[in-house]
C-alpha cells in the first residue's frame, strides 16, 4: 500500500445508495411544497376577486383599479359601517381612489376594501 492509500476511507455501497435516497427525497419534498404553494396561491387569488367582486358591488365602482399610493394607519380604527375599513396602527394601505371630502378608498393587504378616514393615514 501507498501512504496516500492508508488515509483514504472506505465507505460502503449501502451508505452511497442512501445518500442518493436522501438526496431524492428532498428532491420530492421540493415538489411538494411548491404544488402547496400553488394552491395556497390560487385559493388567495381566488379569495382577492371575490373580494373585489364585492367592493365593486358595494361602491358601483366602474373604473380600473389601480394604487394610486400607499400609506400607513396612524391608529387603530373599528369600522362603523360596512363600507369603512378597520384599520391598525402600522397597517400598510394600498389607496385606491380620492373621493370628495375627508375619505380615501383603501384596500389592506387581506384584500379588504372600504373607506379610510385621511387624518388617520400618514403618507410618506
Amino acid at each position: 500500500r501507498d501512504k496516500d492509500d492508508k488515509h483514504k476511507f472506505w465507505t460502503p455501497k449501502r451508505w452511497i445508495v442512501k445518500e442518493y435516497k436522501e438526496k431524492r427525497k428532498s428532491i420530492d419534498d421540493v415538489e411538494r411544497n411548491t404544488s402547496k404553494l400553488k394552491k395556497s396561491s390560487e385559493e388567495k387569488s381566488k379569495k382577492i376577486e371575490k373580494e373585489e367582486k364585492i367592493f365593486r358591488k358595494t361602491f358601483m365602482y366602474d373604473k380600473e383599479i389601480g394604487v394610486i399610493n400607499t400609506a400607513t394607519a396612524e391608529c387603530s380604527v373599528p369600522s362603523k359601517r360596512r363600507v369603512d375599513l378597520p384599520v391598525t396602527a402600522g397597517e400598510q394601505l394600498d389607496v385606491i381612489d380620492v373621493m370628495e371630502g375627508p375619505a380615501v378608498i383603501c384596500r389592506n393587504s387581506e384584500g379588504r376594501y372600504g373607506y379610510v378616514l385621511v387624518e388617520h393615514l400618514n403618507f410618506r
